[in-house]
């Protein structure tokens, strides 16, 4: 992840939310057994908009040497959501290049892709930990509801040198094109409805 502090996802929450009333969408809640979480996910995006079929159709796995980060790139670049602007797409050099996101529709939210061996890394800053009441309390909690959040796992990383909650998911890197993006969408959506559902244990001032 790029050794910037980002914007806690509690600032993305109203954002999103806006952004989505704008569209004319309604936030439903509805009650499914854990093992059907990631089902739901794929089902709420499909009812949002329509997607590319190339990205939105079940595609075999991609043969080959793998993706690399250029590859992945490349292959964004060609997607309607970097096309049409919903997704800004950039790439950060260094030692550990990766390529920066930034979610139009998700209120900003910024998530970072990087490749190392065979996974393909996807992750997204939440918070710091200083912003977190009771960390051990937050701590067994999100291990209690992890199941309610697809495909996506929180952990706590040194982010340019603060102690900081992040969320990441992996896929491997011979993965179609089609996983990849779902696997982004899906970890945008896990940031946001985890900024409300871990909400009562920030301080104060940092969530709304």
């Amino acid at each position: 992840m790029k050794s910037v502090l980002q914007r806690s996802s509690t600032q993305h929450v109203r954002a999103f939310r806006e952004r989505m009333r704008e569209q004319g969408l309604v936030k439903k809640d509805v009650w499914i057994r854990p093992e059907h979480a990631a089902e739901l996910a794929a089902i709420e995006k499909a009812m949002r908009e329509a997607r590319d079929p190339a990205e939105s159709n079940p595609s075999e796995d991609v043969k080959g040497p793998g993706w690399t980060l250029p590859t992945i790139r490349h292959a964004l670049a060609q997607t309607s959501a970097v096309r049409d602007g919903s997704i800004e797409l950039e790439t950060i050099e260094g030692a550990e290049p990766s390529l920066h996101l930034v979610m139009r529709e998700y209120g900003e939210l910024s998530i970072f892709i990087a490749v190392g061996g065979e996974q393909i890394i996807v992750e997204a800053f939440l918070w710091p930990l200083a912003q977190v009441r009771d960390p051990a309390a937050f701590n067994a909690h999100v291990l209690a509801t992890h199941k309610l959040l697809p495909l996506s796992t929180i952990a706590i990383q040194s982010i340019a040198g603060v102690p900081s909650y992040t969320m990441f998911g992996s896929l491997d890197t011979h993965s179609s094109l089609a996983n990849l993006m779902f696997e982004i969408e899906t970890l945008a959506e896990n940031v946001i409805q985890a900024s409300d559902a871990y909400a009562p244990y920030l301080d104060a001032g940092t969530h709304g």
